[in-house]
C-alpha cells in the first residue's frame, strides 16, 4: 500500500499540537510523568507487509517533545532481534503523535500503534505497543535463601531508607557479608527525559564493594561498557536488555570471588553470570580486576552496595543464596 507520508504527518499534527513539555522532569512514579511519557516504550509487529520480517522499536523521550528511537530487525532485544541490524532514529512529538526518521525508514507513532514506512512512503509494517515483564519478576526465594528485603523492614541495610511507596532507596549497603552467592534483586529507574548518559537514573550493584553491575536508564541505547547491564567500564552486556524507565527490572547474579594463595597473590579471577530481565548478558565471565571506583581486590570481605548517584532509583524483592556456607555471615540476617 502506497500513501503520502507527508500527508500522514500533517493529518496527525492537526489532531492536536499539545503542550510542549519544559523543565527538568524527574519522576519516580507514574503520577509525576509528563505528556511525552505516553509515547515512550516498546513496539513490536502486529502485521507485516512485503515480507518485511519481524521488527521491534524502542522509543525514548529526550525532553521538550524530542525523541529518539531504536529500530531493530528481527524483533526486540531478547525477543527476536538478530543482534546485528538496528537503526537510530530521531523525531518530534506533535500532540498525541510522533514522527521518527532514520536512514532506512520513517515511523509514525500514534496511540499505541507505530506504522513503519520505507523511504518511498510504502507501508512496511504495523507495530503495537507492548509492556514486557522479566520472567524472574517477583521470583520467590528458595528455602535456603536469606531474604534481605521484602518491603517490611530495612534491618539488613546500613542506613536503609524507604520511598513513599515502601521501596528501598539507592544509597545503602548490605549488613550481612557474602563471598560466593546467587543474588536476586529488582530495580526501577526513574523517568528523567532531560538527563543524558550517566546522569539518567544512575545507580549500581557493587558486589563486595569491588565489582559494579551498572544500573542506569539505558533504554533504547546501544548497550556499551558503562550502560545498564555492563560490568562498569570492564565488559559491556551481550545485548542491551534495559526496559523503559519506571518499569521493574531484574538482575539474577551468580558470583564467585577470586582466589588467592597463602602469600596473597591472586590465582583465580572472580567469575560472574548476570541475567538481566531473564536474559544472560554475562555468562561465567572472568572479571580481571575491580571495576571503576571499586575497592582493590583482596581477601577481605566487604559489603554489597547499592550505589547512590543522585537519582531516585528504587529496589525491592532482594534475596541471596549463600554458596560459601563455611564462611557464613559475620552478622545475622535481620528477620521481621
Amino acid at each position: 500500500m502506497r500513501i503520502c507520508f507527508a500527508c500522514v504527518v500533517l493529518l496527525l499534527s492537526c489532531l492536536g499540537l499539545g503542550q510542549v513539555v519544559s523543565g527538568q522532569t524527574v519522576a519516580d512514579s507514574l503520577s509525576k510523568v509528563d505528556q511525552d511519557f505516553s509515547l515512550t516504550g516498546e513496539y513490536t509487529c502486529l502485521a507485516r507487509m512485503n515480507h518485511s520480517g519481524n521488527q521491534g522499536l524502542q522509543v525514548l523521550a529526550l525532553g521538550d517533545g524530542e525523541f529518539q528511537g531504536m529500530w531493530y530487525q528481527g524483533g526486540l532485544p531478547g525477543n527476536g532481534w538478530n543482534q546485528s541490524t538496528r537503526t537510530v532514529m530521531v523525531g518530534q512529538r506533535n500532540g498525541d503523535s510522533l514522527v521518527l526518521t532514520g536512514e532506512l525508514n520513517s515511523i509514525v507513532v500514534y496511540r499505541g500503534l507505530a506504522t513503519v514506512y520505507d523511504l518511498n512512503g510504502v507501508v512496511q509494517s504495523h507495530l503495537q505497543k507492548v509492556i514486557r515483564k522479566s520472567p524472574t519478576l517477583n521470583l520467590p526465594p528458595p528455602a535456603n535463601a536469606d531474604v534481605l528485603f521484602d518491603g517490611t523492614h530495612t534491618g539488613n541495610f546500613k542506613d536503609g531508607k524507604l520511598s513513599e511507596e515502601g521501596f528501598l532507596i539507592a544509597g545503602t549497603e548490605f549488613i550481612p557479608l557474602y563471598k560466593d552467592f546467587q543474588l536476586h534483586i529488582e530495580f526501577k529507574t526513574p523517568y528523567m527525559p532531560y538527563a543524558r548518559s550517566q546522569n539518567r537514573g544512575n545507580s549500581g550493584v557493587y558486589l563486595l564493594s569491588r565489582y559494579e553491575v551498572q544500573v542506569l536508564d539505558s533504554f533504547g541505547l546501544e548497550g556499551v561498557f558503562n550502560e545498564c547491564g555492563s560490568l562498569y567500564r570492564t565488559q559491556p552486556p551481550a545485548q542491551n536488555m534495559a526496559f523503559p524507565p519506571l518499569t521493574w527490572q531484574t538482575y539474577d547474579i551468580t558470583f564467585h570471588s577470586p582466589e588467592f594463595d597463602t602469600s596473597g597473590q591472586k590465582i583465580k579471577n572472580a567469575r560472574i553470570t548476570v541475567l538481566h530481565n531473564g536474559v544472560p548478558v554475562h555468562d561465567n565471565y572472568e572479571i580481571p580486576n575491580k571495576t571503576g571506583a571499586g575497592k582493590p581486590e583482596g581477601t577481605e570481605l566487604f559489603p554489597i552496595k547499592l550505589q547512590e548517584h543522585g537519582a531516585p532509583v528504587h529496589y525491592r524483592n532482594i534475596w541471596i543464596v549463600n554458596l560459601d556456607q563455611p564462611m557464613l555471615l559475620n552478622q545475622p540476617v535481620c528477620l521481621p
